[in-house]
């Protein structure tokens, strides 16, 4: 990992896209500092799209369509994207899986939540799951004391031996049927809603982010870039950003920005 202040010139001047995380990217100790929305609006005024790409639920990802200073976003780790027109006041929402299966999901779910939380003592529902229609996140140190590693991974086989995918953020751990991830619905976001195929721009795109659930992004994106919490993880991560901040989580966040946007 590289710090992101030697990001090329050349390349800075390419980039029209800025995808980020949200939980411990943008925020600072689970509340977002007010530089995190002055970033967003010089990204607005320099014609760069920002596009959240997160696991939090559809409850706030429909707040933050509307209110946020974004074009669009990606939530509950790929199960949707949702997508604010402001000139007409409407919102689009695309779901991965249709409403029937859904719900079929949502009954398994509950199955394995009392499974997981029976299993690994001081594991907790997440405080927002009632805001989700795809997956189950359970917290393991947003509301919580924080769980050992070992825990964590007991979170995840106990999903994983279940048959459903599971990601592990930088305080849940969330899991959901169906074969799809971050990656997947921002591929579709791209071609539906702004005509273009990711695999053909990705060098016109920075990707940032702070956990292993974000592995899949970093992989994929040569503009990757992790806030300086993403070193709490190294050597646990199949894949690590190319670019590091050096502040950590709203404030590497709008590091990253100032860099982008200099002369």
């Amino acid at each position: 990992m590289q710090p992101f202040e030697k990001f090329p010139a050349q390349a800075r001047k390419q980039i029209r896209y800025v995808l980020t995380d949200i939980d411990d990217t943008l925020t600072v100790n689970g509340r977002l500092p007010a530089v995190v929305f002055v970033a967003m609006e010089r990204l607005r005024e320099a014609k760069i799209r920002s596009i959240p790409i997160t696991g939090r639920p559809a409850g706030w990802c429909d707040h933050i369509a509307r209110m946020w200073p974004v074009d669009g976003l990606v939530g509950e780790n790929g199960a949707f994207y949702f997508q604010y027109d402001d000139r007409s006041r409407q919102m689009r929402r695309r779901y991965f899986k249709e409403e029937a299966e859904r719900k079929t999901d949502r009954q398994r779910l509950e199955k394995l939540k009392r499974e997981i939380l029976e299993k690994v003592p001081g594991s907790s529902l997440s405080a927002d799951q009632a805001y989700r229609e795809a997956d189950l996140a359970i917290d393991y140190c947003e509301d919580v004391p924080s769980l050992s590693v070992e825990d964590v991974d007991r979170i995840v086989g106990l999903f994983k031996k279940a048959g459903a995918e599971a990601k592990a953020s930088s305080i849940h751990v969330n899991g959901w049927f169906g074969d799809y991830d971050k990656l997947t619905m921002t591929r579709i976001l791209f071609e539906e809603v702004f005509g273009e195929k990711l695999e053909d721009i990705k060098e016109d795109v920075v990707f940032i982010g702070d956990s292993p659930n974000d592995a899949p992004m970093f992989a994929y994106f040569p503009n990757s870039v992790g806030v300086a919490n993403v070193l709490d993880f190294k050597g646990r991560m199949p894949c690590e950003p190319a670019w590091v901040t050096q502040k950590k989580g709203g404030y590497g966040f709008s590091e990253m920005v100032h860099t982008l946007l200099a002369p």
